[in-house]
Order: C-alpha cells, then structure tokens, then sequence
C-alpha cells in the first residue's frame, strides 16, 4: 500500500472538492482501464487487459465516463479537453523552474469555462508513460510500450508513479525534452490536458498520433463539432519554396487532415479551419516550405513564459 502519495492526493483538495479526489484516484490508478471503456463506448477494438479492477471500479469509471461525453459538447460545460502545443511551448511546460501560477489564462488561450489552470507547485516532477490508447488499441501503429504520456507535477507524479508503475516512471526533466522532441519527429502531436477533477489544471502533455490517440480521432471523425480540442494559436504557412512534392499531403503528413495538393499538384494547400498548428507536417517537407505563423482566429498560445510575463505586468 502507498498510503503517503494517497494522503497526499487527498489532502491536496478542499473540504468541497473531496468528491473529485476519488475519480482523481481512480482515474490515475487505472487510466488503462479508464481508456478501455472509452474504446467500447466508441465501438472500437480492444485488447484485453492482464489485470483486473473488479466490477464497482469499472460502474465509477464508466459513469465517469458518461459524464464527460454529456458534458463535452458546449465549451461551458466541458470538464476534460486539450490545448494544441507547439514543441517549442511543450518544452516550457517541462522546463520551468520556479512554482508557476496561471491562475485562468484568456478565454483566448484557453476558451473553457472549467478546468483551464496552470500551476506547477513542484514543476521538476514528471512522470512519463505508456500512452494508455495504445495500450488498449489491438493494433497500435508504434512497437509496445511507447512512452509518449507525461503527467507534470505534484500530486499526480508521486501518486501515478507510485500507484500505476507499470505504466508510468519518474524521469528529470531533461528526458521529457527528449521525449518531446522524439514524438516531434514521429510527427506526433503535443497536447496539454485539463480536467475538472485535478482541480480544474493542467495536469498532463499527451504526444500522440491520429491513428492510435483517441482524442485526434475523435475530432477528425467529427470534425470538430465537439469542442474539446483548442488550436495550437497558430496555422501552417506554405511558402514559395514549395516544389510540389506532395509529401505532407501524404496521409501521414497532417494529423488532421488539413493538407492537400492544388489542381496541378504544383503546391501544397493548407486548409486553415482545419489547421490546428501543431506543426507536425514541418518534418515532412525536404524543401522546408512549411512554416507556423500566429493565426489570431486560432486564439493565442499557451506560452507559460509569455503569460506569466503578462500577468506580472498587469495583475
């Protein structure tokens, strides 16, 4: 039994946030099983799992579950969503320094009306992990474990590595930016992730795929009518540099889907709705023609250090 890191999870909420303490729990104890029902509720194809949790543990993660979804669809009641990273904001998040508090960054950066705090109490603590889409995925696109999740901060770390070592292990922030920078060359995508239940913070970076991670797949299928994702604060640019190539057009080029050719296929085009400037194309192009640029539609960045400047300066 881990009692310190389970006390500790406990006592980090207030008296009126003890509920969530338990889904906090649970969630992290079991994000496997957590993301299984997630595949089922979807229809999708999943692998069993070597352990179980017994039937009352997977009612509360399913009706967990249930609340989401119900939530998920207006951008006031939505209680578990992601912002789009660049690698380069990624990396802050991983590399502070000193406490951070961003208490409730613009409705520009974040356009949730729950769940939308940074603070990093201890940010040197990261935890990094098995991605549990796909451990759970029957056929997932990378060779298994593929250590792509980062939890960022205490209590989480403590309690994750402690609870769930199977999945997840404590590394110094210098392997997250490795890590980062490796899930960049794969092209997959930075996301930070927010939810209700870890009192409404940041809590963890996902660096996934469009094939494997859920979330992307999800807003791919629906093409965004569920407001749970929020670009990056920036858009892909195709400069006169462009041969034609074709290559970031290429079904593996885009994560979502926003990159096709002109007519002639002379050139590629960028679909900017589409467009959640993750920059995970940039790999692609041998004439280095792709470049992200501030795209004021897409809000504004969570660049901690940007913003921390700016609430220092305007409090």
């Amino acid at each position: 039994m881990h009692l310190s890191s389970a006390r500790d999870l406990y006592s980090f909420y207030s008296l009126e946030e003890k509920s969530d303490s338990y889904i906090a729990y649970l969630y992290l104890k079991h994000i496997d099983h957590f993301m299984k029902h997630v595949y089922a509720m979807l229809g999708l194809p999943a692998r069993e799992l070597p352990d179980s949790v017994g039937e009352t543990v997977d009612d509360i993660l399913r009706g967990h579950l249930a609340q989401i979804a119900e939530t998920a669809g207006d951008l006031a009641s939505n209680i578990y969503h992601g912002k789009v990273l660049t690698l380069r904001d990624a990396i802050q998040l991983v590399t502070q320094q000193a406490p951070l508090a961003l208490p409730a960054p613009s409705e520009r950066v974040l356009p949730f009306k729950l769940a939308r705090e940074v603070i990093l109490e201890q940010p040197d603590a990261i935890a990094l992990g098995t991605c549990a889409c796909r451990r759970v995925a029957k056929e997932p696109c990378l060779p298994m474990p593929a250590e792509v999740c980062m939890m960022v901060g205490e209590p989480w770390v403590s309690f994750i590595t402690e609870h769930n070592p199977r999945m997840f292990r404590r590394v110094a922030q210098s392997e997250a930016v490795e890590a980062l920078h490796a899930a960049h060359e794969r092209g997959d995508v930075h996301a930070a992730y927010f939810k209700k239940e870890m009192r409404g913070r940041f809590y963890a970076i996902c660096n996934c795929c469009d094939c494997c991670c859920i979330g992307m797949r999800m807003w791919n299928m629906l093409e965004g009518a569920v407001p749970f994702l929020a670009p990056s604060g920036y858009a892909m640019t195709v400069t006169d540099d462009c041969t034609g190539c074709g290559r970031c057009a290429e079904p593996k080029g885009c994560p979502f889907h926003a990159i096709r050719m002109n007519d002639d296929a002379t050139r590629a085009l960028i679909d900017r709705p589409r467009c959640m400037g993750c920059g995970a194309c940039e790999r692609t192009c041998p004439d280095g023609a792709l470049a992200l640029e501030r795209d004021p539609a897409k809000g504004d960045p969570l660049d901690v250090e940007a913003l921390a400047r700016e609430l220092h300066h305007h409090p």
